[in-house]
């Protein structure tokens, strides 16, 4: 099972993008999703998934044109809801200084300021679940964000959900692989295309 994140989003005014449409991969983003298609070149796919949003659906395209496996949208890879989308936000301590934030950053551990981290797992495990069953045996690849890639890593290495977000191990168009004997988890192994 791979987990890809997806390219460099186009974000000149810097805003908190989440689910809003209009936020397609840049020229490098495009080169970044390339490379990840390269990196899976060779391995045989019988599924691939991407959340629908633009730059997970762009990051997916040269996945199936590489490995001749069509695209399934697939909402539960989505990015997690973010109460301050559209908004330009510094998510550091400065932004508890504005009273505006408080209502939304009160909670670091659920988070406050959006969905909450049980719920990511859950609807990822679920994908994750269900990709395994559809690929039989094989591989599938799920195209996704990175809070989402991150909560499984934690879950399946065992940590709590909440966390600092500024040490994710999930860079842009990243691969972090999933792999299952039966259906023990056995191994993750992470890579930067």
């Amino acid at each position: 099972m791979h987990l890809v994140r997806h390219g460099e989003v186009d974000n000149p005014g810097k805003v908190i993008y989440e689910r809003l449409p209009g936020f397609p991969l840049t020229p490098s983003g495009h080169r970044m999703a390339e490379a990840a298609a390269a990196a899976l070149d060779g391995i045989d796919v019988a599924h691939l998934a991407a959340s629908p949003l633009e730059r997970t659906m762009q990051t997916a395209a040269p996945i199936s044109a590489t490995l001749r496996v069509p695209v399934t949208p697939d909402e539960r890879l989505v990015e997690a809801r973010h109460r301050l989308a559209g908004r330009r936000v510094d998510m550091s301590l400065r932004a508890l200084a504005n009273p505006a934030h408080w209502l939304a950053l009160h909670n670091p551990f659920r988070p406050s300021w959006g969905e909450p981290y049980t719920e990511v797992r859950t609807r990822m495990l679920a994908a994750i679940d269900d990709a395994r069953t559809v690929a039989a045996g094989r591989d599938a690849v799920l195209v996704s964000h990175q809070l989402p890639i991150w909560i499984l890593r934690r879950h399946w290495q065992g940590g709590r959900l909440w966390h600092d977000p500024r040490r994710r191990q999930c860079a842009l168009a990243s691969i972090t692989t999933l792999h299952f004997t039966g259906d023990e988890l056995t191994d993750l192994t992470y890579r930067e295309t």
